[in-house]
Order: structure tokens, then sequence, then C-alpha cells
């Protein structure tokens, strides 16, 4: 019999490998957890924490100038503010049927920030409906800021509060990712990372008009998870600028 001063501690106490602090425990794995991200993700994130910090104080001035054309132009707040589904650190493939966790909104819930391109008159905080080419809710100045994708600057604050990267899957309304959800393959696998302000799928494909331009991003999207990487996400940081200045896929 093993003496009790040489028996195994508790698993509770025992702290893993270095090879193997970076995956999921056992009793994360049972839950459906995810608790630990890997080297090559702690530098994409910090990548994107730097390229946010810098984007702020050299488009600073240029957010002061489109605020005071929104607050002149129209009615309503400058800042538009929306619920948007997150990422998901649960993996579901490996909770039981039965546990509870797997009953969830697809994602962490945050609040997305944007510079209000439409009229408030006509439900712009509530409805939760694609924006279409000729949508009469978008303001003149809205429709500049959407060509040449200005609206999406205030997110760059989501990224420094770690609701977002900068490079990754857009994320969507809750009753639109419901819906999306249930019509389209693979589609909650978007949300194994951070969502981002812009991403594979935004420099390679147009606004989402159709279930079939969401079905060809969710591939861009799952092509760009499987190859995540902070040289990746550079890669589309740089696509990204050709993409806004020539207004590709924009309107």
């Amino acid at each position: 019999m093993t003496s009790p001063a040489l028996q195994e501690p508790p698993r509770r106490f025992r702290r893993a490998p270095y090879w193997d602090r970076g995956r999921r425990n056992e009793g994360a794995a049972h839950i459906g957890l995810i608790t630990h991200e890997s080297i090559p993700d702690r530098i994409r994130r910090g990548l994107n924490v730097a390229v946010a910090a810098f984007g702020l104080m050299v488009v600073g001035p240029v957010m002061l100038v489109i605020a005071a054309f929104i607050r002149l132009t129209s009615k309503g707040p400058v800042i538009y503010s929306q619920t948007r589904v997150g990422i998901d650190r649960r993996a579901h493939r490996n909770a039981p049927e039965n546990c509870r966790r797997q009953s969830n909104a697809g994602g962490r819930p945050f609040t997305i920030y944007k510079f209000r391109t439409m009229r408030t008159s006509n439900g712009d905080g509530d409805a939760q409906v694609w924006a279409s080419p000729e949508d009469p809710r978008v303001t003149p100045v809205g429709r500049v800021l959407r060509k040449y994708r200005l609206d999406e600057l205030p997110q760059l604050i989501n990224v420094l509060r770690g609701d977002m990267n900068v490079v990754g899957p857009r994320p969507e309304q809750p009753a639109i990712f419901a819906q999306l959800r249930n019509s389209v393959d693979r589609y909650h696998r978007r949300q194994q990372v951070l969502p981002g302000i812009t991403g594979l799928a935004q420099v390679s494909h147009r606004y989402d008009t159709s279930i079939d331009d969401v079905r060809i991003k969710v591939d861009y999207d799952l092509e760009y998870i499987s190859r995540k990487s902070p040289v990746q996400d550079l890669r589309i940081l740089a696509k990204t600028i050709p993409t806004v200045v020539l207004k590709r896929g924009a309107w």
C-alpha cells in the first residue's frame, strides 16, 4: 500500500505542466469553458489593442468633426449603441447533452458603438433588421459615413474594452443571430473568436443583403478562424485600407 505521504495530491491542487497550461483543463472541458489563450492568441490580441489605441490617437480629430456634422444635420444622439452577440467561450462539443450551459444566446452579449447614420424618428434604436442600399432611414451624412465605413470608428473603444478585436468576424444583433444560427450551417462557429471591426469576410465580400451573402461570409470567417495568427491579422488590416478608400462592397 502506498504511504499517505507519497499519495498523489488531489487534481485540483496539482499545477499543470508548462506545456499544457494553455489548454482546457479537465473540469473546464466538462462544462465547456475555454479558460486559457495560447501565446499566439495573446500576441494577436496585443496587436489588435495596439492598433486600436494608435488608431484612436490618429483619427480622434476626425471623429470630432464627424460628431459635429451629425449633431448639426440631424436630431438624435451622435453615438448609436446596440446589443450584439460576442465571443462564445463555451466549447459545446465537449459538454454533455443535459448540460444547462448548452442553452445560451450564442455568445456573450455586449454593447457596440457606432456613429449614428439613421434618423431616430423611424425606430433607429429598436428594429433588428438589415439596412438596404436605398434605405430611407439613412441620413445624408450617414450615407457618406457608411460608404467609407467611418461609422465604425467608435468601435475602436469596443476593442480597448475587450468586447472586440480590430480583426475578426462581424458581430450580429441577437434576433438576427438566432435566425441565422438556425438557417445557416456552422454559423455559430464564428463565435469562437472575438468579433472584429474588419475581417477576411469584410475585405472579400460586400455587405450582407441575403442569406446567400451570409453563407459566403461564414466560409470566409471559418477560414480566418482556422488560420488565425498575428500575421494574418496584419494582412487583413493591409487589405482593409484599399477596401475602405475604394468603397468596395459598401453603400
